[in-house]
């Protein structure tokens, strides 16, 4: 069974996910945005070794304790290829990686499978990663509302599409967003305006 532990972290209070599978010594983090040092403490006290990091997308505030993470523990980094284009100014410089990953994707870290959807619209490559029952929605996906998309490589078409595919999923998920608090795709569903 999966396991979750957040940490909103940052000006931004962006959520950076520590998910590993029950009985696992290893975890895979997505969108460490801030305070690595704290991110590795948790790491720690939950006696856990970080063995890959990753992103939904791209952004500073998802992207920033990367390479002090990845420095400190030898893992592997994952994101979308097509975001290695959004302006380096939304990146804060180069976003450090050692794998890049697209629709369709299936990745197996830390003894967990994920699915990678291509979900733009936030950015040009925001995907969501689904796991078991759950889904790591990044920026595409709020309770109650969705990502912003007046940034370069934003669009309002693309993350309507993007949400209409989350929609259209079979069954109920649990749904962790980058920011704010985590909900089920019933529930948005029935309550999203922009996912009716």
């Amino acid at each position: 069974m999966i396991q979750i532990h957040t940490m909103p972290l940052g000006s931004y209070q962006t959520n950076c996910y520590l998910v590993w599978e029950e009985g696992s010594d290893t975890c895979l983090v997505i969108d460490p945005g801030y305070e690595a040092q704290q991110i590795l403490l948790e790491v720690q006290r939950l006696q856990k070794t970080v063995e890959a990091i990753a992103l939904t997308h791209g952004h500073f505030d998802h992207v920033g304790a990367i390479r002090e993470i990845a420095e400190s523990t030898d893992c592997d980094v994952y994101v979308c290829d097509r975001e290695l284009t959004i302006p380096a100014r939304l990146s804060a410089g180069p976003i450090y990686h050692t794998h890049t990953y697209g629709q369709g994707d299936v990745l197996q870290v830390a003894g967990l499978e994920l699915q990678v959807m291509h979900t733009p619209g936030h950015s040009v490559g925001s995907v969501c990663l689904k796991c078991q029952d759950c889904i790591f929605s990044g920026d595409t996906l709020f309770a109650g509302t969705c990502g912003r998309t007046d940034l370069p490589g934003g669009s309002w078409t693309e993350i309507v599409a993007s949400l209409k595919t989350l929609a259209a999923l079979e069954g109920d998920y649990r749904v962790y967003p980058g920011h704010g608090p985590s909900t089920t795709l019933a529930e948005e569903r029935r309550l999203n305006p922009y996912m009716q």
